[in-house]
């Protein structure tokens, strides 16, 4: 949770901080704050609510001299989201402002301790406690890098964290451990932030922190460190091909709909360098020297564990590899049956998802391969999985996950072909259909053009249908087999950003006691598309309609049940269907949601990245 961003450069450092906490706000927006040294004073400036409220206290301050400076967007997990518990928090001498992502665990324990001391507190936050304790330990003429290694060895938690002090005007320190945290390099100027595009219009030279680390910067230069001996570490500089365009709305109304149109290009990139439509094979050389486990265990939270559960049907089917799909804050806490020759596939968009990294280090501890599977190139995630396959959707700021869930399905579906064909178990028709024919491989790299036209019907038809069911205020989700992991993601993007309460279900299981609830005031958007199960889905939707019930059925043509609405979408190979099928779900909460004016691309009590338990 938690945006930051540190400057130290030649401009007026509180006009960049600003700008980038804009392209943060995704990371937490319940308040913000801002911290310079201007005319040998701290000044630290913090607002309650949304970087609006903090503009406007800026404006009545003189903020243009100050040349280095940090900032903080906050998604609160200890005190009230008030301001006296924004960031940056100061130490009680005013020398030191700090800002911090994170929970410091053991942060009452070290609070009494600082209390005993004589140390003061005004906010109830652990950041605070973190601010206190390394200006404890700041000795007299003593580098200020000495108080952080002894106050970080006693930090139990997870935390990124900047710092700046009033004797050192135009110097940033930063550290982090199970958060992330990167530097930017430019030319006569320097960032630290929690993410890139916090920095991107001005530099794309990006080097990445890892666990442990401490950097020292100023306008001219940086020092990386470990934070426990102060020893240096040589660290790389990596270019990012992005431009801020990417990070930006791109002249949609909302990076909601702007994500959910760009699928068309994720699946393109996505398929970019791993089809050889020659050879008509699926090329992922990231795993060509490792065995092919003899058990996956798909380990994820929110929006990836649907995309896991889809990948699960496709590697069992295809790859004939048993496969385990677990929710990531459960696993890590029931000591999982792991065996050696079993394979960990950890999900995670950001790569920085906290339950996500303690199931993977977990699997790690034991000796097993684990396969990451993200969209953040450097993430934590990508730099500790003993392989990573990247997903390539581009950035994604909207806090609901979109495109990001088209990016995984579609390397699952890679990777269950992949490794299909070295196990030589694809089914006969799955080899001449998916791999030779039009409705196979070339039909998944001729799905970006489907896609792409059809998207605006598709918004056209949910603005009509959201209208139309907006007075609800229960929904069920209906599925099987493929369509089951997406009832249960189009229930959760529903609930995510509209409000509405939305359950998803298994089709078979409504009748063992969800039926109990429908009645004409709680609808069924069932997923009825033209597979093997269709028959059983349309027996469910006649009971559902035997109790009053009114059903939305998305459906390809030649559905001939008598529905409500009918929400026709174009018919193509088999698990392909899934790539239509996902975008009308995302637009029609997305469109609930803008009907009933909610505010889509920060959903209330939500962030995008959980770094947090």
């Amino acid at each position: 949770m938690c945006g930051i961003i540190g400057y130290s450069g030649c401009r007026p450092a509180v006009p960049v901080i600003m700008d980038g906490l804009k392209r943060l706000e995704y990371r937490g927006y319940d308040s913000a704050g801002v911290a310079f040294v201007q005319h040998r004073e701290l000044t630290v400036i913090r607002a309650e609510g949304k970087l609006s409220q903090l503009e406007g206290k800026l404006n009545g301050h003189d903020i243009f001299h100050a040349t280095t400076a940090l900032g903080h967007t906050r998604w609160a997990t200890h005190g009230l989201p008030v301001e006296r518990n924004a960031h940056p928090h100061k130490d009680g001498s005013g020398r030191l402002a700090l800002v911090h992502n994170g929970i410091i665990e053991n942060y009452h324990v070290l609070r009494e301790g600082l209390k005993g001391k004589g140390r003061r507190f005004v906010s109830d936050t652990d950041t605070e406690v973190l601010v206190q304790l390394i200006s404890e330990e700041w000795e007299e003429d003593a580098p200020l890098a000495r108080a952080l290694s002894r106050a970080l060895a006693q930090v139990e938690g997870a935390y990124a964290m900047a710092v700046i002090n009033l004797d050192e005007p135009g110097r940033i320190w930063a550290a982090r451990k199970s958060s992330p945290l990167l530097l930017g390099v430019g030319t006569g100027e320097n960032f630290v932030a929690s993410d890139i595009p916090a920095f991107l219009v001005y530099t794309r030279e990006v080097v990445f922190l890892e666990d442990g680390e401490l950097v020292e910067l100023d306008a001219f230069s940086w020092k990386v460190f470990n934070a426990a001996t102060l020893v240096p570490v040589s660290k790389e500089v990596h270019h990012i091909s992005w431009d801020i365009q990417s990070a930006q709305k791109g002249g949609f109304r909302h990076f909601m709909l702007k994500e959910i149109f760009e699928q068309p290009q994720v699946i393109a990139n996505c398929l970019a360098g791993r089809v050889d439509t020659q050879k008509s094979c699926v090329l992922l050389p990231e795993l060509d020297d490792l065995p092919i486990p003899e058990q996956v265990q798909i380990v994820a939270c929110g929006t990836s564990y649907h995309a896991g559960l889809w990948g699960q049907q496709l590697l069992e089917s295809w790859a004939k590899i048993p496969v385990r799909v677990e929710i990531a804050s459960e696993f890590r806490y029931r000591n999982p049956l792991i065996r050696s020759k079993d394979m960990i596939l950890a999900i995670s968009q950001s790569g920085e998802t906290a339950d996500t990294l303690a199931g993977m280090r977990l699997a790690k501890a034991q000796g097993v391969v684990v396969l990451g599977l993200c969209n953040v190139v450097g993430s934590s995630l990508a730099r500790e999985a003993d392989r990573v396959i990247h997903t390539q959707a581009g950035p994604e700021i909207s806090v609901a996950s979109t495109k990001a869930m088209c990016s995984q399905l579609v390397l699952l579906l890679l990777l269950s072909l992949y490794w299909g064909r070295r196990k030589q178990t694809l089914p006969r028709d799955i080899e001449n259909q998916t791999l030779r024919g039009l409705r196979g491989l070339q039909g998944l790299l001729g799905l970006s053009g489907i896609l792409e036209a059809e998207l605006p019907r598709m918004r056209d038809k949910a603005q009509k249908l959201a209208q139309e069911y907006s007075t609800a205020r229960s929904f069920f989700y209906l599925g099987r087999g493929l369509a089951f992991p997406l009832a249960l993601e189009g229930a959760l993007k529903l609930k995510e950003i509209s409000y509405i309460h939305a359950e998803g279900y298994a089709s078979g299981e409504m009748k063992h006691g969800p039926i109990a609830l429908i009645d004409p005031e709680f609808p069924t958007f069932a997923l009825a598309l033209h597979d093997d199960l269709l028959p059983k889905v349309v027996s469910n939707l006649v009971e559902v309609q035997a109790r009053n019930g009114k059903i939305i059925a998305l459906a390809h043509p030649g559905f001939d049940l008598a529905v409500d609405h009918v929400w026709f979408i174009p018919e193509v190979y088999g698990p392909l269907n899934t790539f239509l099928a996902l975008p009308a779900l995302q637009l029609f909460a997305y469109e609930m949601a803008v009907y009933l004016g909610k505010d889509v691309d920060q959903p209330r009590n939500l962030a995008k990245s959980v770094t947090v338990e």
